[in-house]
């Protein structure tokens, strides 16, 4: 193994400060398969080499990091030394103009949370019975392609190979392509039954994207609330594309009493969506992107599409959410002369992680954050994806601002620190 490394998970995060910032929007954008997201790629992979961790890339572009058992090499520790291995990871890629610790700050503690568990191994407290993976999952924010989670989605089955390899990016680029020039053979890429077979157990650490862990509900009298948390849930939510269509035209000779604009109809959804989510409890209902066709400033658009992100507790009321604001869609677009349709890119539903694997971390956690509390969260992650196939559970660090997908995200150093230590405790338990 040679010398055990104790990195941490801060100069780690320092280490790619300066990779895919965002000079126009502010924070970061490493969409999947960019020039910054394959520099991270690259830093990972340099990372787990630097801890004797061989890596291999799997058919559907995920990175695996393996610390087999004593005695293991990359050329004789393979599927019967793997199968049912304890694996751990997050994702590099962004959204556009996103923070430093959505999907980082997961891949990095897992890498220090290896420094600590080599240095147990070496001092004899740490005895594995299975071997540890690092797992990179590629594209989980969808900022490219549309589609969140898309590596472990093709991984686990839940997108068919053909829906995900026609996927388009803004320029126009195909999965498909992208995907071929990134190595991967698009022929080969789905569910992987054999990879499935290698997780015995996933423990996904993130930043929390909320204010969970800043509520009266756990705050002590100095405001402050604690350092890790554990989920319990995640939200269901999906994507779905509104296609309003109306007449593009001039804006200097076309009197407004002879337009049909899809931009107003676009504008009038988008407080219809908000007003219809304001009135159902526990929904949230967001459009953050919207393209004009053709996009002039001195031309009427001939269509509008935006993209709409509902999430809700409960996956009927989410369905119903849709429809409502499809069907008001329909009116508004009516009243603009202008036509609609709708498409959905993207559902999961509510998912409700392995119960035993959350006892355990909810035991190991306690014993570095005493009174870590469990979390549901409006996020998606590959977890929750893994979830259907594999046990599935995951640990969260606290944002004191409760911002994330925004420049403003933070987690505090002594924070992400005390995160590390829990995943530690966690895995170790779980090895």
């Amino acid at each position: 193994m040679g010398t055990v490394n104790t990195t941490n998970v801060n100069t780690l995060l320092r280490s790619i400060e300066n990779t895919g910032r965002d000079r126009r929007r502010g924070g970061y954008s490493r969409p999947v398969y960019s020039a910054a997201e394959r520099d991270l790629r690259e830093w990972f992979t340099a990372e787990a080499s630097r801890r004797g961790l061989p890596v291999e890339t799997d058919r559907n572009g995920i990175l695996w990091a393996w610390w087999d058992l004593s005695g293991g090499t990359a050329e004789t520790s393979a599927e019967p030394e793997r199968r049912g291995a304890l694996v751990t990871g997050s994702h590099l890629d962004s959204v556009p103009g996103g923070g430093a610790f959505d999907g980082p700050l997961g891949v990095a503690s897992a890498l220090a949370a290896v420094d600590l568990l080599q240095a147990r191994e070496a001092a004899g407290s740490l005895v594995r019975n299975r071997a540890l993976a690092v797992a990179v999952f590629p594209e989980e924010e969808g900022s490219r392609f549309g589609v969140a989670c898309l590596g472990s989605r093709l991984l686990s089955g839940a997108i068919e190979p053909a829906k995900a390899l026609a996927l388009r990016d803004a320029d126009g680029n195909r999965f498909a392509d992208v995907a071929r020039a990134n190595g991967l053979d698009p022929e080969l890429m789905g569910r992987d039954d054999a990879v499935l077979a290698r997780i015995g157990d996933f423990v996904e650490l993130h930043v929390e994207q909320g204010r969970g862990l800043n509520t009266e509900e756990f705050t002590d009298a100095a405001g402050r609330g604690p350092a890790v948390a554990v989920a319990g849930s995640v939200l269901g939510h999906g994507r779905w594309c509104f296609s309003i269509t109306g007449q593009g035209n001039h804006a200097g000779t076309t009197l407004m009493a002879d337009r049909s604009d899809p931009m107003v109809a676009a504008g009038q959804l988008i407080v219809a969506v908000r007003q219809t989510a304001a009135a159902q409890a526990d929904a949230r209902a967001t459009v953050g992107r919207l393209e004009p066709v053709p996009g002039g400033t001195n031309v009427i658009a001939s269509r509008v599409d935006l993209w709409l992100d509902v999430r809700h507790p409960d996956d009927a009321v989410t369905a119903a959410l849709v429809e409502k604001i499809h069907g008001r869609a329909q009116r508004i677009a009516a009243m603009e002369g202008c036509t609609v349709r709708l498409t959905e890119e993207s559902y999961s539903g509510t998912v409700h992680f392995d119960a035993a694997l959350q006892r355990s971390l909810e035991q190991s956690v306690a014993r570095t954050v005493p009174g870590a509390p469990v979390l549901a969260t409006g996020a998606g992650h590959d977890a929750g994806v893994l979830a259907a196939r594999v046990p599935a559970g995951m640990l969260f660090v606290r944002n004191p601002s409760g911002i994330s997908h925004s420049p403003e995200e933070y987690v505090e150093d002594a924070d992400a620190e005390l995160g590390v230590t829990a995943l530690a405790d966690a895995l170790q338990d779980l090895l």
